[in-house]
């Protein structure tokens, strides 16, 4: 089904144990606009996209996303893998610490646990796939975000690799918008469905 080589898409290589920077880059691992919510919410909304290319498509960016979410776990892992119990109260870290150690928990910056609560799944092209458009952008400013707080070199350029795949994302799902678009205008998509109104 998959070949799994044993490389991340881009390479994460952090040097310097650094929790309280692990603190926020783990919200792209399970905050409200991280990967795990992007991987499942594309992977999804696929079983209703009424088109073969745009399942496709959700199906490739889906499964590029969980690549992303590895990444991440990587980046958090590197950062608090060696961490001293002085680092971990200097860093705040010591809440997570307790409940996780130096795991990797898909959790917010704010210490709020992922939630499937946060993830759109409509059934509706239109819906979706705008949806779609506004999450990877939630995710680059996020990123944006991140690289506004970070000082350390290596996270910086991971983060960036993974900002500019947002962006790609986004114009992605805009070229399938206009697409799906095209042959809803075909059908009538907007006029009145009987079908719904009996």
């Amino acid at each position: 089904m998959f070949v799994y080589e044993k490389k991340l898409q881009y390479p994460v290589k952090i040097k310097n144990t650094n929790p309280a920077l692990a603190k926020f880059i783990i919200s792209q691992y399970g905050g409200p606009d991280g990967e795990l919510g992007a991987s499942l919410r594309y992977l999804s909304q696929r079983y209703s996209m009424p088109y073969p290319e745009l399942k496709g498509l959700l199906t490739d960016i889906g499964t590029e996303e969980l690549g992303h979410l590895e990444m991440i776990g990587a980046i958090v892992h590197q950062l608090t893998r060696n961490m001293t119990v002085e680092e971990i109260k200097k860093a705040g870290f010591q809440d997570y610490f307790v409940d996780h150690t130096a795991g990797v928990y898909p959790t917010a910056a704010s210490g709020s646990p992922w939630s499937a609560a946060g993830m759109e799944v409509k059934g509706d092209v239109i819906a979706d796939l705008n949806e779609d458009m506004a999450a990877e952008q939630k995710a680059r400013v996020t990123y944006d975000n991140i690289l506004r707080l970070s000082d350390d070199p290596d996270v910086n350029n991971v983060i960036r690799y993974l900002r500019e795949r947002e962006i790609v994302h986004y114009q992605r799902f805009g070229e399938g918008l206009r697409r799906a678009l095209e042959k809803l205008d075909e059908k009538n998509f907007y006029a009145i469905n009987p079908a719904f109104d009996k």
